[in-house]
């Protein structure tokens, strides 16, 4: 059944309520700390396929030296994988933050680019990390998609997609603007702390009347109040 606007604006509102009772993902705690879109772009590249503890720890290493892209110019590459290690393919991000400095500089006057278009131009940025920056970074409009975003609106039987990019195409269509900025960040807490891969916490889940349960067999897959105990 197609779900409407009005219906992922009460699951919007729900989670909205149950993100503010968990420490914020990594990258939105570094942007309210710092304001820094720099340091949005260089936490969201580290962040690929790391855990938050991990690039929380390996982001303030980095950053006790490297506040710019000036700095990260001069910093050599060795220091910078020692920072950052061990986030997941230190070496490949090392190498990649090493070349920001200079591909802003020649495309784009050394100014961090503002739109997903522009910013999938430069070294170890993808579409989630290009969004994530928009969003976070520049406080625009832009729909970030990891694993969790993709697996709880499939989840929610909201969307049939088979692929974070077809998630994100689907959302752009679908998702009413005015949720995109927060919806990564929101749907990445819910799926850290309730909405699970694996037995997701459906017995204690805000949004239990909203859920298809798409896929799901966890052994918390029903309330007890839907048993009759």
């Amino acid at each position: 059944m197609q779900k409407s606007s009005s219906y992922i604006s009460a699951v919007y509102k729900i989670i909205e309520k149950e993100f503010k009772k968990y420490h914020l993902p990594v990258v939105d705690m570094i942007m309210v700390a710092t304001g820094d879109p720099f340091k949005v772009l260089v936490s969201t590249i580290l962040s690929a396929r790391t855990k938050d503890a991990t690039t929380a720890q390996a982001s303030q290493r980095l950053f006790a030296f490297v506040s710019s892209l000036d700095d990260l110019k001069k910093t050599p590459l060795a220091r910078i994988q020692k920072a950052i290690y061990p986030v997941g393919f230190y070496q490949n991000k090392a190498f990649y933050l090493k070349k920001l400095p200079k591909a802003i500089e020649d495309k784009f006057n050394g100014k961090i680019p503002q739109t997903v278009e522009e910013l999938i131009e430069l070294p170890g940025v993808g579409r989630k990390t290009a969004n994530l920056v928009v969003a976070l970074g520049f406080n625009k409009p832009a729909i970030c998609v990891d694993v969790h975003v993709h697996r709880i609106c499939n989840r929610l039987g909201y969307l049939k997609t088979r692929t974070p990019f077809e998630t994100e195409m689907a959302l752009r269509e679908k998702l009413p603007q005015k949720l995109w900025i927060m919806f990564n960040s929101y749907l990445v807490s819910f799926g850290q702390h309730l909405c699970f891969p694996i037995n997701p916490r459906c017995d204690i889940c805000p949004i239990y009347e909203f859920c298809d349960r798409v896929g799901v067999t966890s052994k918390y897959s029903y309330r007890l109040s839907h048993t009759g105990s």
